[in-house]
């Protein structure tokens, strides 16, 4: 509940990214501190995936924002890594298409909203286009501002449809995201990543904050909140995002759907056939 509590962007009040401290690290001050805890929420989120997947009366949808290397993916591959690639999806949203362009921008979205008793993952999503189009000068002010109504309209739909839905922003300073370019550049198995569009963007940082403190402030609702992660310190952020999706799942008091078939009848049937195989053995060894 600390983590849900004090993340959480308050609905309907401006919000400043300067007044939050990406490198807030909690009552932890080490990932060894931290990771039994860390374990603990990943090991829960496995058994309630479980729980939503068999009782298929719920959706969650996560929703992944962030600077150039704040750690979209690795969100991905450690919070997420244990639960069943069966009952999850992840999907992408970059540059649109010319097919999507020829619809309204959340055309592409909506097919990849989770169905009953699954888990999907946005590693960016329909905020790109209030984001990236604002910051780029794609769109003008009345129409970003449309879109966040739209935004609006189309999460209170899926979550009057049963899905719950988390948005996260993994909050890194300009310092930290410069710190992990130079890291990617050294290592073959990042520096693929790297593009010039990376570093052109931090002479837009000013800019994307201001958009990314518009649209969450205008968009963080009580079906459909957002969440600022300090995310300066990778484990804690695995911490913080593992912690309020097992919390918020949990709220939903799911729980196992009764069988659909007679147990007591299979239990008799079961136990019949095994001392028929047990009585035909011993009969095979008495022959032979």
């Amino acid at each position: 509940m600390e983590y849900r509590e004090r993340f959480r962007v308050a609905e309907g009040k401006t919000l400043s990214l300067r007044d939050i401290d990406p490198g807030y690290k909690g009552h932890h001050e080490s990932e060894e501190e931290a990771k039994e805890e860390t374990g603990l929420y990943c090991r829960k989120l496995a058994a309630l995936q479980t729980l939503l997947y068999a009782e298929k009366k719920h959706a969650v949808l996560i929703v992944l924002q962030a600077m150039d290397a704040g750690g979209k993916d690795g969100v991905i591959n450690h919070v997420f890594a244990t639960i069943n690639p069966q009952g999850a999806s992840v999907s992408g949203f970059k540059q649109p298409t010319p097919a999507e362009l020829a619809h309204d921008f959340l055309w592409r979205v909506h097919p990849h909203a989770p169905g009953k008793g699954e888990i999907a993952i946005f590693n960016r999503s329909h905020y790109e286009d209030v984001l990236v189009t604002r910051v780029h000068g794609l769109i003008d002010k009345p129409t970003w501002e449309a879109r966040y109504e739209e935004i609006r309209a189309f999460e209170a739909l899926l979550a009057a449809n049963g899905t719950t839905i988390l948005k996260f922003f993994l909050h890194i300073s300009r310092e930290e995201q410069l710190a992990r370019f130079a890291e990617r550049l050294n290592d073959p198995a990042k520096n693929w990543k790297i593009s010039e569009a990376d570093y052109a963007e931090r002479e837009r940082w000013d800019a994307y904050v201001a958009a990314f403190e518009e649209s969450m402030a205008r968009t963080s609702v009580a079906h459909a909140p957002w969440y600022v992660v300090p995310a300066n310190h990778k484990w804690f952020r695995n911490l913080a995002v593992s912690a309020i999706v097992a919390e918020t799942m949990e709220a939903l008091g799911m729980s196992y759907p009764r069988p659909t078939v007679d147990l007591a009848r299979i239990r008799r049937e079961y136990h019949e056939a095994v001392k028929e195989e047990a009585k035909e053995e011993k009969a095979a060894r008495g022959h032979g």
